[in-house]
């Protein structure tokens, strides 16, 4: 274990000190916003109030809530105490949220009010403390109610290990119970310094935060970066795209992150040919592939957008763009970032030759230190052999297993060519679902599109197109559209209309469901 210390801990103390009166955090729901001392002494009631409690020294505190101050007032309170600070998704149903309560076993339970009933129905049963916050008076102090202290000075800090958990994430899976990823303080102030280095974050840099607290995209993405160096973070209760683009305007937000659904909505909101973006420096997309259709829509407004890669278990930011890349890279979610090693490897687990297609492979101190009581599926992500380099311990952290598959181009960048589960095999030829949706993303009559592979007598396994969209688009005419861009073998057999996507996490494409709703055989 490595050497012990509140710095890991105590990030808003740290920050209040050298740099108090910046601003910090922005509830735009409410319009309040509070510089980094204020921040932490909000954080000193609240430790205090975890302390009345008994969190402390890895007790967990779950959170069912949408994007609140107090829920930065929690994980620096967890800092300060020790605690586990868990979120969970207020989406989930009560049979949902009960299994994962039953996993995180929290010694406190704090939900906002509208999600009080279904908390209280997953709890059934089950004797644990719950604390809630109210939705009437957000701006009025104290959020937590009577049972604040008034007590805002600096607390006595537990003494913590980088190798010591702070963060339990749950993964985005959308069948079975999702499994508890668990975050050491190393790995969140490295994932940090990854960002802040490989992006060049500044102390000057804001952002609106559009991704939920429940996810890693909430806090690891751009919020505990920001925190990190000095910067601002806007939230909001909940996500609209025409405030996004005015939060961009009105906080003179340098940086954003969204997945591609959110910024493809962006592009299509009416305000969006008057939006004032000339503050953002760069703009990133992550959670799956972005359109080309989209970039050109960001960059025709003078934004440099580019795509990122990253998962809960490892990051989530591990890949940046090299300075004056160019767009032809489009495609690419770049190079390794400062303290990343990225491979690619067969299934035997052998490194594949360059432009080859294999499983990545990432590894560095950023990673989650494996899953919560769940040492099967640990294992079977989670490497922690020592390998050939060994740090100053003697070991070196192991090799996440990230189930996507990859290739790298002649000049090192990587390329995300989906899921190794989502890859199908026709008539004896490999078939990627994003090169090919990407594809038909380009006809004039498709907004969005997922690829799935079906059954079929004569190939085996071939394409059925989902598309949301025109539905006068026929799959004779998608045949002609793509004869001069695919490969035949790769041309969708089969076709299928949807409303809307079926979505999970923040917005992301739900392919599960997807391919439960329109599976089986091409016809």
């Amino acid at each position: 274990m490595s050497e012990v210390g509140d710095w890991v801990g105590d990030w808003s103390a740290r920050r209040a000190t050298l740099s108090p009166e910046e601003p910090a955090l922005t509830d735009a729901t409410t319009g309040e916003t509070w510089t980094y001392a204020e921040l932490d002494a909000r954080a000193n009631r609240t430790a205090r109030l975890l302390g009345e409690y008994g969190v402390a020294d890895g007790e967990r505190v779950a959170v069912v809530s949408r994007n609140r101050p107090e829920l930065v007032d929690l994980v620096f309170a967890c800092g300060k105490t020790g605690g586990v600070f868990a979120p969970l998704s207020h989406r989930l149903a009560p049979p949902e949220l009960a299994e994962l309560l039953g996993t995180v076993a929290p010694g406190l339970v704090v939900v906002e009010e509208p999600f009080a009933d279904d908390v209280a129905a997953a709890l059934d049963g089950i004797d644990v403390e719950v604390l809630v916050l109210p939705t009437a008076g957000d701006h009025e102090q104290p959020a937590f109610g009577d049972e604040l202290p008034d007590d805002d000075s600096p607390v006595e800090t537990h003494a913590r290990s980088p190798d010591d958990p702070f963060m339990f994430l749950h993964t985005g899976g959308s069948t079975g119970t999702p499994k508890e990823t668990i975050l050491t303080h190393g790995s969140v102030v490295w994932n940090a310094t990854n960002t802040v280095t490989a992006w060049g974050l500044r102390p000057e840099d804001s952002t609106p935060m559009v991704f939920p607290m429940f996810h890693t995209g909430g806090w690891n993405v751009l919020t505990m970066p920001l925190f990190h160096v000095g910067g601002h973070v806007v939230t909001a209760r909940d996500f609209d795209p025409g405030q996004v683009l005015d939060l961009i305007g009105e906080y003179d937000a340098n940086v954003l992150v969204a997945v591609p659904a959110v910024l493809r909505m962006m592009t299509e909101h009416a305000d969006w040919p008057d939006a004032d973006l000339s503050s953002l420096r760069f703009a990133k997309s992550g959670g799956g592939p972005c359109r080309q259709a989209v970039m050109e829509a960001w960059w025709d407004r003078g934004v440099d957008l580019s795509q990122g890669y990253g998962l809960t278990e490892c990051g989530p930011n591990n890949f940046s763009m090299p300075d004056n890349w160019s767009h032809e890279k489009a495609d690419s979610v770049g190079v390794p970032a400062m303290h990343v090693d990225a491979r690619i490897v067969d299934d035997r687990g052998e490194r594949v030759d360059r432009g080859e297609v294999g499983e990545l492979e990432l590894r560095g101190p950023h990673a989650a230190a494996g899953y919560w009581r769940a040492p099967s599926e640990s294992a079977e992500t989670f490497d922690t052999e020592p390998v050939e380099d060994p740090t100053v311990d003697g070991v070196s952290p192991g090799w996440v297993s990230t189930g996507d598959l990859a290739r790298t181009d002649a000049d090192g960048y990587y390329y995300i060519e989906g899921r190794k589960k989502n890859m199908f095999v026709s008539g004896g030829e490999n078939v990627y679902p994003p090169e090919v949706e990407d594809a038909v993303a380009d006809h004039p009559k498709v907004d969005e599109v997922v690829v799935i592979g079906v059954s079929d007598d004569t190939w085996g396994t071939v394409g059925k197109a989902v598309v949301e969209g025109d539905e006068s688009l026929t799959l004779d005419e998608l045949d002609s559209f793509l004869e001069d861009r695919l490969a035949g073998f790769k041309h969708p057999r089969a076709l299928a209309f949807v409303d809307e996507m079926p979505t999970s996490g923040p917005s992301k494409i739900d392919r599960d469901a997807v391919r439960d709703a329109f599976g089986g055989a091409a016809n």
